[in-house]
């Protein structure tokens, strides 16, 4: 604490100072601390979101010369939230971070009609349909502040979204009677964070209104691409160390099943690899007796296989005289064919 604010704080009456301490230690307590607006809510209000904010966070009252004063004995760069202490405003703190405090506040805020002279927080629109009012000089009120209305089926009825007030105007006596009526409820009523103090670091609204959703998708996305790159570059890294070695992995075990290597770590799927060729080259056999015994049992073709069942109510004599021909056959058209193959060669060679 400097000279001039020990001069000060001794000047202070002892309730001050014991109210400064106080605000003090509330702000070094807490690893967030900011300023919030409490202007235009009602006391009772007040009480309720204080009640309902505690005991994550704490909202405490006090006068701004008092704040000020607190912020400045601080003396950690926390000093730069006075400039946001002016009106009606309070301090809260938290030991959450300030997106969190920020995204807690505005789901406190409610509703709540708007007041002649009071400047529009955003634009004021009175919606399409049917306002339930009886025919009479309503009509004309909703005309006369920019709304398209007109008496149908009995009742009064904006005919298309009307915007009545643009954001930052100051609303008049006539809208607000008009939206009062209609039950329209353009503000809404909270605490309203001006700027909060984390880690050296000040942060505004604007800095913490994100759509936490988007923002956390975004950088999924983002780790994900990242990652497919470092893969895909073969750049190792904590992260993809363990899939690239499990890519190599199942190459190098690609390439060596491909190239029949022979390895202990491929032996089971070389063998497996083997059997299966086989097997399905027997498969292709319509004649399984000229088959290794345990490759018999192989299913042929559907066509085959029905042939192969009507063989078999041919006598024993018939079969061995029908299989002594048709060798014969074969062995005279393999003959033919070694003659026509080697004549097909004399002629291509010259």
């Amino acid at each position: 604490m400097s000279a001039e604010a020990e001069r000060k704080t001794e000047n202070l009456p002892q309730w001050k100072e014991e109210e400064v301490d106080e605000l003090v230690e509330m702000i070094e307590s807490f690893e967030s601390v900011g300023i919030v607006n409490v202007q235009g809510i009602p006391s009772r209000q007040l009480q309720a979101m204080r009640a309902d904010l505690y005991p994550e966070t704490k909202l405490r009252m006090s006068r701004n010369t008092l704040l000020k004063r607190a912020l400045d004995d601080v003396d950690e760069g926390i000093e730069v939230l006075s400039e946001h202490v002016s009106g009606q405003v309070g301090f809260i703190t938290t030991d959450d971070n300030p997106f969190a405090l920020f995204k807690v506040l505005e789901a406190s805020k409610t509703p709540a009609p708007i007041s002649a002279g009071e400047v529009a927080p955003n634009d004021i629109v009175i919606p399409e349909g049917d306002t339930g009012v009886d025919p009479g000089p309503f009509v004309g009120e909703l005309q006369q502040v920019g709304a398209a209305a007109r008496i149908q089926d009995g009742s009064i009825h904006v005919t298309e979204d009307s915007k009545v007030l643009s954001a930052g105007e100051e609303v008049s006596d006539a809208l607000a009677n008009v939206l009062g009526e209609l039950g329209i409820e353009p503000k809404e009523v909270g605490l309203d964070l001006r700027a909060v103090y984390s880690e050296g670091v000040v942060f505004d609204p604007e800095d913490l209104d994100i759509d936490v959703d988007a923002y956390r998708s975004d950088v999924a996305t983002a780790a994900a691409r990242g990652r497919n790159l470092s893969v895909n570059a073969v750049y190792p890294t904590t992260q993809t160390l363990p899939t690239l070695v499990a890519k190599a992995t199942g190459e190098a075990k690609s390439l060596g099943l491909n190239a029949a290597v022979e390895s202990p770590d491929l032996a089971d799927d070389l063998v497996r690899k083997a059997d299966g060729q086989v097997r399905a080259l027997a498969a292709q056999f319509e004649d399984t007796e000229a088959l290794p015994e345990e490759l018999q049992d192989i299913e042929a073709p559907a066509a085959t296989g029905k042939a192969e069942t009507e063989s078999e109510d041919v006598s024993t004599d018939d079969q061995d005289t029908t299989e002594t021909e048709a060798a014969d056959e074969d062995e005279d058209e393999g003959d033919d064919d070694e003659e026509e193959g080697a004549a097909g060669l004399g002629n291509m060679f010259g």
